[in-house]
């Protein structure tokens, strides 16, 4: 069965030949940890996404392409530098399974594993559309712009492929790998790791997860209008993206401090997100009204909620009747688990292992240190602000990527 190539793009290739290919060393000679040719390439990948017209109609692109500048490359290569007697090299060949649902993070691991030094191949999936087809383009006119040995050197070590099911490639490509990167949840876990890795490879997984958000009644008083707009803004950006299908997008909001001022707040608060909606020119597709519908229906028949308000099609805020009740599965994009608590520490309890992001506004950073103290890692991977949740970082779900995409020599005399 052969592969399709999407980048660099070229003919059909079979999956023996494919990692013949990505394991031999490039003509230019080997990468390293931050080599400057790989730099060279992402930069300019990174100027095509943060062309105005792409920004525009793909915002999830424009941050992806703020990742990738040149200075933001160095501050994530800066952490790497102080290892002591050690030195860093890259793993190997790098296979990568990223999700259909959220269509740009293949282009993070892969360019996070590349600037580690390594070979690398990711499957794309036959589903992936809009901002992914965007990506692929303007991979593919990067390439076009590099020094012709730079871009020698990256068709020779950087493949991003397509193919429908198969045990046969998904196999080989497994036994191929050093290392082996899988996203997309619990299923695709489980379902890789029926392919056997090398015996001294290993995998770095990214199962289901789920987040949610905190509010300070006490900060939102204190907030002046422009500030809570603000936060109804970066809320929407970190639920509607990716139409709330995300790991770290918010599926239920704890607002924290006396429980009167709380239910003001939280109607403000809608107000200003259906604004926001109105304003973004946000459309419900019918399909997902419907999902919404159920989806609150059964959660009142479960009795996991009180109270269920629809602003409209595009927002539903289900009261939890205890603050445990907290949703953790896809409920619809726009449908949000509300409860109201007095202390952040109260929330500490309800906490799994499976909670990963934490979107906040109106604590100071004293306060959230103590939650996440009295958390001691047993969830919650991430604390930002709001507006940053889906915002990528070299740091993600508590692994230090560039860490492991890399290995260590040690040295001593």
């Amino acid at each position: 069965m052969s592969l399709t190539q999407r980048f660099p793009v070229g003919e059909p290739v079979i999956v023996g030949d494919l990692v013949d290919r990505l394991r031999a060393e490039p003509d230019g000679g080997r990468l390293k940890v931050g080599d400057p040719r790989i730099i060279e390439f992402l930069t300019k990948f990174a100027r095509k996404l943060l062309a105005p017209a792409v920004a525009r109609r793909y915002p999830e692109l424009a941050s992806l392409g703020f990742f990738l500048r040149k200075s933001e490359i160095r501050k994530a290569l800066t952490r790497l530098a102080d290892d002591g007697d050690a030195l860093r090299f890259p793993r190997g060949l790098v296979f990568h399974v990223p999700p259909a649902n959220v269509d740009t993070i293949f282009v993070y691991s892969w360019a996070l594993s590349a600037l580690a030094g390594n070979h690398n191949v990711v499957r794309v999936s036959s589903r992936s559309a809009g901002a992914a087809e965007e990506v692929l383009i303007a991979l593919n006119a990067a390439l076009s712009e590099v020094e012709p040995e730079t871009a020698a050197l990256i068709t020779q070590t950087q493949r991003m492929i397509t193919y429908d099911r198969s045990d046969e490639i998904s196999g080989a490509l497994s036994l191929a790998a050093d290392l082996r990167v899988i996203w997309g949840g619990d299923g695709s876990v489980r379902a890789l790791r029926q392919y056997p890795l090398a015996p001294h490879a290993r995998d770095l997984t990214f199962p289901d997860r789920s987040s949610f958000a905190v509010v300070s009644v006490a900060g939102w008083q204190a907030a002046s209008d422009a500030e809570r707009r603000g936060a109804a803004e970066g809320f929407y950006n970190d639920s509607y993206w990716f139409d709330q299908a995300a790991c770290s997008s918010p599926r239920a909001i704890f607002w924290v401090g006396d429980a009167d001022a709380a239910a003001s707040a939280g109607e403000e608060f809608r107000r200003l997100l259906s604004e926001v909606l109105a304003a973004k020119q946000h459309v419900t597709e019918p399909a997902m009204a419907v999902q919404k519908r159920v989806s609150a229906y059964g959660a009142a028949v479960d009795g996991l909620i009180s109270k269920m308000t629809f602003d409209g099609n595009a927002v539903a805020t289900l009261e939890l009747t205890e603050p445990s009740a907290l949703p953790r599965e896809w409920l619809g994009a726009g449908t949000f688990g509300s409860a109201s608590v007095r202390t952040l520490i109260d929330l500490v309890p309800i906490v799994v292992r499976k909670d990963q992001t934490v979107s906040q506004f109106g604590f100071g950073r004293e306060e959230l240190v103590e939650f996440a103290t009295e958390l001691a890692g047993r969830g919650v991977d991430r604390i930002v602000p709001f507006g940053s949740a889906l915002s990528f970082s070299a740091v993600w779900d508590g692994y230090d990527l560039l860490a492991e995409f890399s290995r260590l020599v040690s040295v001593q005399v």
